[in-house]
């Protein structure tokens, strides 16, 4: 099988021209609810952790 760079470059172009993108709007509500999303997990993890060591080290007496 013969590997054809005009062929290839003809059937990537037909396929772009079917792809959906998404408006700039789109695009930055997205983004934004992504970096939302990401921050809030960031504050999750970090109060869960805070919380954990805190138990920890009133468990074994270290620190307090």
């Amino acid at each position: 099988m013969a590997f054809q760079p005009a062929k290839f470059v003809r059937e990537v172009r037909a396929e772009i021209t079917r792809v959906t993108w998404p408006s700039r709007k789109e695009t930055l509500v997205t983004t934004g609810l992504v970096f939302a999303m990401a921050a809030a997990a960031a504050m999750f993890f970090f109060v869960v952790d805070q919380v954990i060591g805190l138990g920890v080290r009133a468990l074994f007496n270290v620190g307090i």
